[in-house]
């Protein structure tokens, strides 16, 4: 397994990353474990969670997925970098969500208590949070870092001109900035690719996209008509999300063509939808998920497809209009 250079810092980490917000739910104690064993004899070194998960959870079941991985890394844990993010309602008060001062510090503790250490090495917001202002939110998390709860900060789910605007602020504070992102991006959703990779590409920030296969839809396993039960399409409070996401029939036309595609090249889908992911320069380490430990084979498979030129450029035109957004479609 390779490992690259996180971002402008110092830290290597593997080129895959392994997503764990099926942990939990839509795997139990025993599959998750076999995942990451899987995960781990591959050579991914890379984890990250998030203190909300499992995906499609309830507050009753907020912060089981990282007491799973707590558990599986007892006696293991300077093996791998770990990430996990905080701004997700995590309990009943109001003040229990978001990213002020103090629940980013009682998030902070929450996770390290689940995930039986001391630090982790990357910590995230979540999603933004329109009601704490820029300077407190990275006043928070620089924070973190002074009591050696984490080693790195970093966003998810942000549009480029808040990390830009996170970024001017920090710097004008003296502050320790954010250095990495982690957004949605697919060869369904590339919108990102016109403003936030640039910024990314340009301020030297890792970047480690979630949802590379779409939910699964990239890989061809999913019909028209009504989601499978059991999949990310109906599981919970998740269910919503990913059905507005990509459960359209715009969506299913261009997955019938890339079947074809993959088809052609003799390449399994997943593998090939996480090769075009990995062939943009931009991208650090994908996060790749599962549930079943067996089909994490298809995305490590990835990393040895050396996409050609002409491929690549189907696959562009293929979904360019996905990178246009939804103001000029």
């Amino acid at each position: 397994m390779k490992h690259v250079r996180f971002g402008p810092t110092g830290l290597k980490v593997s080129r895959l990353c392994l997503g764990t917000m099926t942990f939990g739910l839509q795997c139990d104690e025993a599959a998750s474990f076999a995942i990451l064993d899987a995960a781990a004899e591959a050579g991914i070194t890379f984890i990250d969670t998030a203190d909300v998960y499992p995906l499609g959870g309830t507050l009753d079941t907020v912060g089981r997925t990282e007491e799973i991985i707590g558990k599986w890394l007892r006696g293991r844990r300077e093996q791998f970098v770990l990430a996990t993010k905080c701004s997700g309602k995590s309990g009943p008060a109001a003040w229990q969500q978001g990213t002020s001062r103090k629940h980013v510090l009682a998030s902070i503790d929450a996770s390290l208590r689940r995930l039986g250490t001391d630090y982790v090495d990357l910590y995230q917001v979540h999603h933004f949070d329109d009601t704490v202002s820029v300077d407190e939110t990275i006043e928070a998390f620089n924070a973190v870092l002074k009591a050696g709860k984490a080693r790195y900060i970093g966003v998810s789910n942000y549009h480029a001109y808040r990390i830009a605007r996170a970024l001017g602020r920090a710097e004008a504070l003296g502050l320790a900035k954010f250095v990495s992102v982690q957004p949605r991006y697919n060869l369904l959703f590339r919108e990102l690719e016109r403003e936030l990779f640039p910024l990314c590409a340009e301020e030297g920030l890792a970047v480690i996209p979630y949802n590379p296969l779409a939910g699964g839809m990239l890989t061809g396993k999913h019909r028209r008509g009504e989601p499978p039960e059991g999949s990310r399409f109906t599981l919970g409070t998740a269910a919503k999300n990913y059905t507005e996401r990509y459960w359209k029939a715009r969506e299913f036309e261009t997955v019938d063509r890339f079947i074809g595609l993959a088809q052609e090249a003799g390449i399994a889908p997943a593998t090939l939808a996480l090769a075009w992911v990995l062939a943009n320069p931009v991208i650090t380490a994908p996060i790749i998920g599962a549930s079943r430990a067996d089909q994490l084979a298809a995305s490590v498979a990835a990393l040895d497809v050396r996409l050609e030129a002409a491929l690549k450029t189907k696959l562009d035109a293929l979904s360019h209009e996905f990178r246009m957004g939804d103001a000029v479609r």
